[in-house]
């Protein structure tokens, strides 16, 4: 009992240190916060962080891999209550589904998407390589979704329109600070969805904001 209620502690105090790491590097920079600011986020000394973390950089590699595992989780998760037969009408309200998911991520972990790409050059080359490894099957997980609602649609057009499709979805912590629930989360969500299908029509907009 007192084995498992210790690692318990550790595991929350660990969880606790990634979310406080994550907020300081959003709002200062990775290389503008000391090992003492962190410990000291989260009531410990600074030496106390390497029971935890080797250092300062490889809490930050776990940060930014943890975030792009529960991002490919979450996606997966989704795919596997997909409906293929369904051909595009399944593959739409997956595509939904997956806008609802990643709005969701944005409001829920903001100071995460504000690092994951200006503090992803600060990554050792082999963590960096790791996160960048998670983003692209994450990508192409979306991408046979889109293919599927869009055969006709060119491999060249449908990364253009994922790629900017993120940067819209990842600007959220600016423009949708609170829940995807939000007006402002409904309007993103539904330009989510045209931008990457191509569909303006009214009904479509409409089911996709609300989606979210």
């Amino acid at each position: 009992m007192t084995a498992t209620w210790r690692a318990t502690q550790k595991a929350h105090r660990r969880a606790a240190l990634m979310e406080s790491a994550a907020r300081l590097f959003a709002e200062r920079g990775f290389a503008a916060v000391s090992t003492a600011e962190l410990g000291e986020a989260v009531g410990m000394s600074g030496p106390a962080l390497y029971k935890h973390f080797p250092s300062k950089d490889a809490l930050l590699a776990e940060i930014l891999v943890d975030a792009s595992e529960r991002l490919l989780d979450g996606c997966r998760t989704i795919l596997a209550e997909d409906s293929p037969e369904e051909a595009r009408g399944g593959a739409a309200d997956t595509l939904m589904r997956l806008i609802r998911f990643h709005l969701e991520f944005a409001t829920t972990d903001p100071d995460v998407i504000r690092i994951q790409d200006r503090e992803l050059p600060s990554l050792a080359p082999e963590d960096n390589q790791e996160v960048r490894r998670l983003q692209r099957e994450y990508v192409q997980l979306w991408d046979g979704v889109l293919a599927r609602l869009d055969p006709a649609m060119r491999d060249g057009e449908r990364q253009v329109r994922l790629l900017g499709t993120f940067g819209l979805l990842n600007s959220t912590p600016h423009s949708a600070p609170d829940s995807p629930g939000d007006p402002a989360g409904v309007v993103l969500a539904g330009m989510a969805y045209r931008s990457l299908a191509g569909d303006t029509s009214p009904a479509v907009a409409a089911e996709a904001g609300s989606a979210a």
